[in-house]
Formats: C-alpha cells, structure tokens, sequence
C-alpha cells in the first residue's frame, strides 16, 4: 500500500516512494520554467486519497466503521486488503509499518487476533458478499509460514466467499520466500505477485540495508511461474544513494529479462525525520533533484523499447495487462496501493493500521499493533481514525483522481460520477488555467496537462486540494 507522508510517524502505513512523470514521447521541457513551477522543492501529496491520510481525524470511529460495514448492499462485490507488520530484517529505504522479528511467536499471535478480526467484521457485512480482489501487504506477508499462510486463507475462505474470477495477490520477498510458501500461496487462489526489487546492484543495496540477488529473484519468478502464478508486479526505486545512470539501466536490464507485466518506478523519498532508519542511508550521496529526474528518464525510455507503456505518473505496463487496458477504457483508478484496475467502491482494510475505503469516507484501524490486538480480543473495531466524505470532497477527488491518471479533467465524466453540479466542476477547474497558464490548457471535453508536463501532475492536482497541505511535511514533488 501506499499513503502520504505526515510529521506524526503512526500515520505510516507502507513503503514511503515517490514519483515523477516524464513524457512518453520525451519532449523535454525547459528546466527554468520545472523549477517556477516548483518541481525541484515543491512537497506535494501522491494523493492515493483525497483528503489525504494526515488529515483523517479521530471525529471518524469504531461506530462508523460498523454502521459503513453494515451498509453494504446485499450481494455486493468488495476488496480486501491484509496487513501482515512484519519482516525479518528491516531495510534501511522502507517507511513501512512494519517491525523486525526473528522468531514466530509474534507472527503466530498476530495470525491469532487477525482471524478474530475477519470473524468480526465478516459478521457485520451481508452474509452474500463476494470479495472480487484479495490482496496481502505489508511489511512482508510471506514471513508468514506455509502452515500459517493456509490458515489464514482457510479462515478468508470460510467467513467469505471469494470470486471464481477474484484476482489474489500477495507482496513476495524473495530473500523470504520458499516453495513450500510459493505452494501454499498457489493453493490459497494467488493469481497476482508483486515482487520488491528496487535496485539489483550491490553497492546501492549496501547503501541502503538490503540484501536481495537477481538469482534469487530469478528463482522466485521461475517458481510462481511453475505453479501457474502469471501475472507479476515489479518495484523499482530510483534516487537512492550512489544510484547512477549506468546501475539503473543495468537493473532495468536485468528485470526486462524477467518480463514481469507490469512496474512500479517509484522515487525514493528521503525523510529521516519521520522513518528513523533512513538515518544510516549516507545522505551526501543521494542525487538532487535534476539528476533523480534524468535516472527516471532513462529508466523510462528504456522500458518503453522494452515494449511497456507508461500509466500514470510511476507505472509500465505491457499490453494484456489489466492496469494497460483500464488506461485504454479510462477506468484506471487510484487508491492506497497506487494504480489499480479495481473500481470496486469497497475496499476493507484487515489488521494493524489498515486503511477501509467506503462510500462514505475511510477508516484506519490502530496503527498499534499491541494496541490493535487488545482492542480485537476485548471485541471492538480498533478504528482510531478516518474521514468522513463531503460532497466536495468526492467532486474534488475524482477530479484529482482523473487528472493522475488520464492527465485531465473532464466535467461530464465527474458529474456523471460524483452527482456535482456542472458549474461546480467547471468552477473549480476554471481555477487551475489561470494558475498554471504555460502547462494546463482547455479543450471542448474540459482541460488536460500538456504533454511535457506530465511531470508537474501532483503540484497541480495539489492546487485543486481545499485542505491545507502546507502544514505536513510531504514528499518530494519529484
């Protein structure tokens, strides 16, 4: 999953990454006229929601929760999203709520209090609903092992009914992963894996606590591939320490040959005052700001004669896959875990500081884990905070959502979903023209984001944005 970056550290949730979009016909844009617009120190939202997690509030809790939870329409097609906290050694780049352990006592209690938790909120949905997307995050699922990972799959199984066509996903590390995990994983439904990489040079990875080969990745994929599992996920990250042209492009090399479907290309996003590991990366020796745009660039045009075509701001895709067509039939959505292909309206978040996206607003349970399994044992939703929705907050975020990943605004369309008046919409819009002249411009179907300007997506999205975004300390804008 990914969420924003706030001052208050129990706000993270996962991988902190940032992005950047460059033009898929590389037309370069003047750097005077990125830096007036702010690019280079601009910190903006990623906006995975809107309004943005710093700005839940603990005015949203348990019983909204389980008042949204019992909303539900009959027979409706939800998500689900399981938050396993935990890896066995913690790398030095990673934001994530998550926690090292080297034994299985604390994955064994936490498996404990997570199936309570389904039990829970299982009872309070419609006993006819079918979960059409799956997926386990964290942290690293897969520390999880083979016995446990059946468990927790029997016990899904057993509370909801899971879609014959339901994509099952599960985040793999491959420095903890094996074939008998692969197997169990296989046998719980997995049609989907997304595999961390981030950078396969040893001299980066040494700069930022990670330890991960190419052969081992390599033999991960050969093994999910072997028991069926086709459609893999891979993350990059560029802008990490002693990262340069020449070791990204040999790792963007490296992974071409694996062939995932789709790729992550997220920025890595320094912020020690938050993630306090990020501490023992060697500052002096990240890349600034133009020269995090030109590793992007590389990487970019070398995934494009790879045959992937950019999505959105951070995502390739090759044709076939469902985020490739979902840009096609301008159905690509935004949520916590980036891009998706999901327009599911529910999406449930499971365990320790999971976020729940409802019609309604969201909720978060307690990013705790201590404090998330007292409040499952003694019976209640841990939810400790969310945000309930206004009608301008769904007007603005699908237009924040469609101009991330169609690149424009489209009145109809927005009314069409949202129920906002026209005038509202054109309104709002209006207001982006007259503060960007030189890169938003208007057409008969609403306004769009000129093409060498992709790149400045989140500094005008965040001018859409009605809460005050200068007060959090958000991620680099590029």
């Amino acid at each position: 999953m990914l969420t924003e970056i706030s001052g208050e550290k129990w706000l993270f949730l996962i991988p902190i990454k940032e992005s950047v979009f460059v033009s898929r016909h590389n037309i370069p844009m003047k750097q005077d006229l990125l830096r007036r617009y702010g690019l280079f120190d601009a910190r903006v939202p990623r906006y995975t929601s809107y309004p943005t997690a710093p700005h839940f509030t603990q005015d949203v809790g348990p019983s909204h929760f389980a008042a949204w939870l019992m909303d539900v329409p009959e027979g409706a097609r939800i998500s689900l999203y399981v938050h396993v906290p935990f890896c066995r050694r913690l790398c030095w780049f990673c934001a994530c709520r998550t926690q090292g352990t080297r034994t299985d006592g604390p994955i064994r209690r936490y498996l404990d209090v997570l199936k309570a938790e389904i039990q829970q909120v299982a009872a309070l949905l419609p006993p006819d609903v079918t979960i059409g997307r799956l997926h386990w995050g964290g942290g690293t699922p897969t520390i999880l092992p083979a016995e446990m990972i059946a468990e927790l799959g029997a016990t899904l199984r057993s509370n909801f009914t899971i879609a014959a066509d339901a994509e099952v996903s599960v985040e793999i590390d491959p420095t903890c992963v094996d074939a008998d995990r692969i197997a169990a994983l296989h046998d719980l439904g997995l049609t989907r894996a997304s595999i961390g990489v981030q950078d396969f040079d040893p001299t980066v990875q040494d700069a930022i606590g990670r330890q991960q080969s190419f052969a081992q990745t390599q033999s991960v994929v050969e093994n999910l591939r072997r028991v069926g599992v086709k459609n893999l996920n891979f993350d990059l990250l560029y802008g990490l320490p002693f990262q340069t042209e020449e070791r990204l492009e040999a790792t963007v090399q490296q992974v071409l040959d694996l062939a995932p479907d789709r790729i992550a290309l997220y920025g890595y996003a320094h912020v020690p005052w938050v993630a306090k590991r990020q501490v023992l990366i060697p500052a002096e020796h990240l890349p600034d700001g133009p020269a995090r745009l030109t590793l992007f660039d590389q990487a970019a045009k070398t995934l494009a004669t790879g045959g992937y075509d950019q999505i959105g701001i951070d995502h390739f895709a090759r044709a076939g896959d469902g985020l490739h067509m979902a840009r096609q039939n301008q159905t690509l959505r935004r949520n916590f875990q980036g891009y998706t292909d999901d327009d599911c309206a529910w999406l449930i978040g499971l365990g320790a500081s999971s976020v729940s996206r409802m019609p309604q607003g969201y909720t978060q349970n307690n990013p705790s884990t201590s404090e998330w399994q007292k409040g499952v044992l003694d019976g209640r939703l841990t939810t400790v905070r969310g945000h309930k929705f206004t009608a301008e907050d769904v007007m603005i975020a699908a237009m924040i959502e469609e101009l991330l990943c169609q690149f424009r605004i489209t009145p109809a369309r927005i009314a069409a979903r949202t129920h906002a008046k026209l005038h509202a919409i054109e309104s709002t819009m209006s207001s982006l023209l007259d503060r960007f002249p030189q890169i938003v411009e208007r057409d008969a179907n609403g306004v769009f984001i000129a093409e060498d300007a992709h790149v400045l997506a989140r500094i005008v999205a965040a001018a859409l944005d009605q809460y005050n975004t200068a007060e959090t300390r958000y991620s680099r804008a590029v």
